[in-house]
């Protein structure tokens, strides 16, 4: 199929291939001229994707919207989420009408709250049985050097999440489908959170206990969030759950993690996002999460104790302090 991958960073390069090698023609839209070029005349990403010495010849890139998504049957959106709003309402008029549209993005956005399926659909003004979600435990750097991988996709429509996950199966990538669209975007956006404050207590020397403690209360949270969200309870338990947390809260090559440890070493906010190159999604999903706890009426101890690491400083101990309720209480 024609494949448009709208976002030309590290998983949207990533995932470009994995579509090429699954027998897709890809075009890739990016800002950034010299990436463009980069792709087109070198078959290379250098900027984003440098681990990657040569790119499918079926991938080409461009600048021009209505040019990287002319003939799409299906459309990847892979921009940053807090910019993925008035980025995509400028590609509205120009995605083809029956084309699919794919989110890899993983975040909720800061001004409004809302999920990335629903910036999407919103932007675009499309049905939700033309949209699909894609999450799981997937580590650029591992995908593109084509370890093996899995990932989720999923959509209100089972035809859709089908073509879609049929699109992007490789003999190093497989995707499973769900129809849990809301449980598969908080699974991808709440861990990253969790990866923070996993990231902190290893960056300030706490070992596997504390590790485990944080990573499963988080987990917890991420579940109670989800089912009073309508999220179904099996989801945060496979891959897009479970198997996304265990991937980005015990790897250096997540920058949530990495930007938590930083943090636990005694860096400001403002020190760990120079130190990575930028914010890591899980810093404006801490409030966003602590926030929609409160809507829903449900206790988020680990989102509201990042939230002020974030806002107040409370060092690594402070934080699992709040963490740690003073009265006894089932788990």
């Amino acid at each position: 199929m024609n494949v448009s991958v709208l976002g030309a960073g590290a998983w949207g390069t990533t995932f470009g291939q994995v579509l090429a090698d699954a027998g897709n023609s890809v075009m890739m839209w990016g800002l950034e001229p010299d990436i463009v070029e980069d792709i087109n005349t070198n078959h290379r990403n250098s900027s984003r994707l440098p681990s990657v010495d040569r790119l499918p010849d079926a991938m080409v890139a461009s600048t021009d919207r209505a040019e990287a998504v002319r003939d799409a049957e299906i459309v990847v959106v892979a921009i940053a989420a807090q910019f993925a709003r008035g980025a995509l309402e400028q590609f509205a008029p120009l995605i083809p009408a029956n084309a699919i549209v794919v989110s890899l993005m993983k975040g909720i956005e800061r001004s409004t709250g809302a999920r990335m399926d629903e910036v999407v659909r919103q932007s675009l003004d499309i049905p939700a049985e033309r949209f699909a979600a894609v999450s799981g435990p997937n580590l650029s750097k591992e995908v593109a050097a084509k370890m093996p991988s899995a990932t989720v996709v999923a959509s209100a429509d089972p035809e859709t999440a089908r073509k879609v996950a049929l699109a992007c199966t490789t003999d190093y990538f497989k995707a499973y489908t769900s129809p849990d669209v809301v449980g598969l975007e908080l699974c991808g956006s709440l861990k990253n959170v969790v990866a923070l404050a996993v990231g902190m207590c290893r960056g300030a020397g706490y070992g596997e206990n504390t590790a485990a403690l944080v990573q499963t209360r988080g987990l917890a949270e991420l579940i109670a969030l989800g089912v009073a969200s309508g999220a179904q309870e099996h989801t945060f338990a496979g891959l897009a759950g479970v198997g996304d947390l265990i991937a980005t809260c015990g790897s250096p090559l997540s920058r949530n993690y990495t930007f938590g440890s930083n943090l636990g070493k005694g860096m400001s906010p403002e020190e760990a996002t120079k130190a990575s190159n930028g914010v890591a999604e899980g810093v404006p999903t801490t409030e966003a999460m602590a926030a929609l706890g409160g809507r829903l009426g449900v206790s988020t101890p680990l989102a509201s104790a990042m939230s002020k690491v974030l806002s107040e400083g409370l060092t690594c101990g402070q934080m699992l302090a709040e963490i740690f309720a003073s009265d006894v209480s089932a788990e």
